[in-house]
């Protein structure tokens, strides 16, 4: 059976030392999940992005993420492009209107109407993951989307969202969509301790206090201070 390493922090080495985790168990069973998702992601295409196929195809993927890909689609078909790019994969999750990945940037200090504005200016296109005739994602979509999984896996999520959208498309390096959102200033390393402060406060306030009237009320009420823990974090990291 082949060997693959895996590394850890060491932290998290002692940790699970100390709780005798099976490894190799957990991360066969990580990795089989994450290779039938990855595999779902490569086979979509545009025509089986209606609600029902990307629930069936991509059921860890949240209905707010579903609503993104079918907004990318829409918009890709609008343009006439021969694949699904990084570009309009930002464009739908900056139209979905209401994510955590809307939130966590504005935390950054990244405005999702400027955004909006870089991507306008910014459209080339990105080859196809194949040759045929059906518009799938681009190669860089693809890879991203394959990101978005494994930082939601890295994460210890069981879920895919936004803010694991956005940290795809922010890792993936040859895309307009990863140009576009790093020359606006949204970093890998601080935007996923943004994500992962922005989560932990909304648990927190969940935990606390009585529902909001709204999602949006609630993801607005536990952003409110990550701007300035944020910006600490950024300045001990330079």
């Amino acid at each position: 059976m082949p060997k693959i390493n895996v590394y850890l922090p060491d932290e998290l080495a002692e940790a699970v030392k100390a709780a005798g985790v099976p490894v190799s168990a957990v991360c066969q069973r990580a990795l089989e999940q994450a290779v039938r998702r990855v595999t779902a992601i490569r086979e979509t295409v545009l025509g089986d992005l209606d609600d029902a196929a990307l629930a069936a195809r991509l059921p860890n993927f949240t209905a707010r993420v579903r609503t993104v890909l079918r907004l990318s689609a829409e918009r890709a078909a609008a343009e006439s492009a021969p694949a699904v790019g990084t570009g309009h994969l930002l464009a739908g999750l900056l139209a979905e209107g209401g994510n955590l990945a809307l939130h966590v940037l504005r935390a950054i200090d990244v405005e999702p109407d400027r955004l909006a504005q870089d991507l306008a200016r910014q459209s080339p296109a990105e080859p196809a993951v194949s040759d045929d005739a059906t518009r799938r994602f681009s190669a860089p979509a693809a890879a991203a989307l394959e990101l978005t999984v494994t930082e939601a896996t890295a994460l210890g999520h069981n879920y895919v969202g936004c803010e694991h959208l956005l940290l795809g498309l922010i890792a993936e390096p040859d895309g307009a969509g990863g140009q576009v959102l790093r020359a606006a200033g949204a970093e890998l390393r601080l935007t996923r301790r943004a994500v992962s402060a922005a989560l932990a406060g909304y648990v927190h306030l969940r935990a606390q206090t009585p529902p909001p009237a709204s999602a949006e009320a609630a993801l607005a009420a536990a952003l409110a201070p990550l701007l300035e823990r944020i910006e600490r974090l950024e300045a001990r990291s330079q």
